[in-house]
């Protein structure tokens, strides 16, 4: 519920917006654990400390947690199977999900994990689709396209639920979206990902962009959702979040305390507030600070004085 009216204060932020069921309602994913970690700026947290951040996630309502890439090793597919057996034994209501590139090698760890576990495990099968992108890794739309229907193929065949995530989406130019999300969505994935991966869109661009894909999905005739992932390159975080979901995004990524690669993820602790302020979350945030203070402890992040 957004805050009461005061009799002191003119709020014109609400002035002519509608209220009640035609507001969206907003699903948060948490990127901490995973897209958070990949700043060079941060320690990377324990098992416990992950475990305990997870616990504090799950109390916050927060829908979904990226809980790592175990494509990326050992280790972290050990620490992965670790935070899926917590979410299970501990009967948490928070949904894992978990990273990996659009190739098998990343994909079949998370359907072994989310088979020995029992926990249903998403998996955020991700690929560059910037023309720029393109340029820098040699790559064709071609063969885009193969490894978007190969991957999420497997994925499907293996009984893992996929989020189709193109990377640098808002550089990207329609026609090449069109044709990976309409591939990823016939191989079979639940979900599509627009990624503002370096922070290059403004509002009216993560608007611009999500209606485009939100046009693609009724084009196929399907029932897919989308995601917005934003990040903090030109402060927007946040201001483009609202603006996504506004546009039809149904679920929205972010980090606590915006930590993560340059200068970080959109901030899920104000995109929080901000959404319960405006209506979108109906969740007790009484917790919030305390998760704050707790990922700041784990990663060794200082709070500034003046942070919102």
């Amino acid at each position: 519920m957004r805050l009461a009216p005061h009799p002191l204060i003119y709020d014109w932020n609400h002035d002519g917006v509608a209220d009640g069921p035609t507001k969206p309602v907003a699903m948060l994913d948490d990127e901490t654990l995973r897209d958070g970690l990949q700043s060079p700026s941060v320690r990377t947290p324990t098992i416990e400390e992950k475990i305990g951040i997870l616990h504090r996630m799950d109390a916050l309502g927060i829908d979904t947690a990226d809980i790592g890439l175990p494509g990326a090793g050992a280790k972290v597919a050990r620490d992965v199977e670790r935070l899926a057996r917590a979410i299970g034994e501990g009967k948490l209501r928070i949904r894992a999900n978990c990273a990996a590139r659009t190739v098998v090698a990343d994909i079949k760890p998370i359907a072994d994990i989310q088979q020995r576990t029992g926990v249903p495990i998403e998996c955020g099968a991700f690929i560059g689709s910037s023309p720029i992108r393109q340029y820098a890794e040699g790559w064709s739309l071609d063969f885009l396209q193969k490894c978007t229907e190969d991957a999420v193929t497997f994925a499907v065949r293996e009984g893992v639920t996929v989020m189709y995530v193109t990377e640098d989406t808002t550089r990207a130019d329609p026609e090449s979206l069109r044709r990976l999300f309409s591939a990823a969505i016939r191989a079979g994935a639940k979900r599509l990902c627009v990624a503002d991966t370096v922070g290059h869109a403004t509002p009216n661009g993560a608007m611009a962009v999500v209606r485009f894909v939100k046009s693609v999905i009724a084009e196929l005739g399907v029932d897919v959702g989308i995601d917005w992932h934003g990040h903090r390159d030109r402060g927007f975080g946040v201001a483009s979040s609202l603006a996504a979901l506004e546009a039809g995004a149904t679920r929205l990524h972010g980090a606590a305390l915006g930590i993560g690669e340059r200068c970080g993820n959109t901030s899920i602790d104000l995109l929080m507030v901000n959404l319960a302020m405006m209506g979108y979350i109906d969740r007790d945030l009484t917790s919030l600070p305390a998760y704050c203070q707790e990922v700041a402890r784990a990663c060794d992040v200082r709070i500034a004085p003046n942070y919102p």
